[in-house]
């Protein structure tokens, strides 16, 4: 065979192919929030980061990828992530190390502004990230086996809200108090307001949690019976 070894390929299950989708919306959105955070926006009354834009997705699969592939899926996910988020902070740092072109539109001290916070952004997110995913697959395990596997709104939406808590406070403080960019009144104030709109957004997309639970059970049902 011309010195190749023919290699046999198995097409993806279904159960495969969800998880692969579920990780790549998770590890687009969470990297999108790294890269965004240094933007601070007025929601109504709320004062937050435009990074949280996208964490009502990472919520809805985090929550997805417990129910469907436990602990072991999330943690797997989680690691990616991390390693993922790291990798572009290296690709980040060297950019900013690297002098612009007199052609350039956009400049050093430009780019730097940008993506100079978004250093400190996922160094904090990094840590962050880690601790509150450590604790949202406890929590929701936690409710899952009190309630035998009843109730997915309390699981779903208990554990996001208590893993958030941590979440928010951890990377705020990194990027922003600790530095000197913010006082601890505006520390406290910027974490009360991030976290009560993920708290109201995790509690809004508790209907969309239940659609897509059923849309995978039905994609899975499909998969048994071919």
């Amino acid at each position: 065979m011309n010195g190749f070894t023919m290699i046999s390929t198995t097409p993806l299950n279904r159960r495969e192919k969800i998880f692969f989708l579920l990780s790549g919306i998770f590890i687009t959105n969470a990297i999108l929030a790294e890269v965004l955070g240094g933007k601070l926006i007025e929601v109504g009354s709320f004062l937050v980061s435009v990074g949280v834009i996208p964490w009502p997705v990472v919520f809805i699969v985090t929550d997805l990828i417990n129910e469907y592939y436990g602990p072991k899926g999330v943690r797997t996910v989680t690691l990616l992530t991390m390693g993922l988020i790291v990798y572009a902070f290296v690709v980040i740092l060297a950019a900013l190390h690297i002098p612009a072109s007199p052609l350039s539109p956009v400049g050093d001290a430009a780019f730097t502004e940008v993506f100079g916070q978004s250093t400190l952004i996922i160094i904090g997110s990094v840590t962050a990230f880690a601790a509150s995913q450590l604790v949202d697959v406890t929590v929701f395990w936690f409710f899952h086996r009190l309630t035998k596997g009843k109730y997915l709104w309390l699981r779903a939406t208990g554990s996001t809200l208590v893993s958030q808590i941590i979440d928010t406070f951890i990377i705020l403080g990194i990027a922003f108090y600790l530095p000197g960019k913010i006082t601890l009144e505006k520390y406290l104030q910027l974490g009360f307001n991030n976290y009560t709109y993920k708290f109201l957004v995790a509690v809004g997309i508790t209907p969309i949690i239940y659609l897509a639970h059923a849309a995978i059970d039905r994609y899975f049902v499909k998969d048994t019976k071919s």
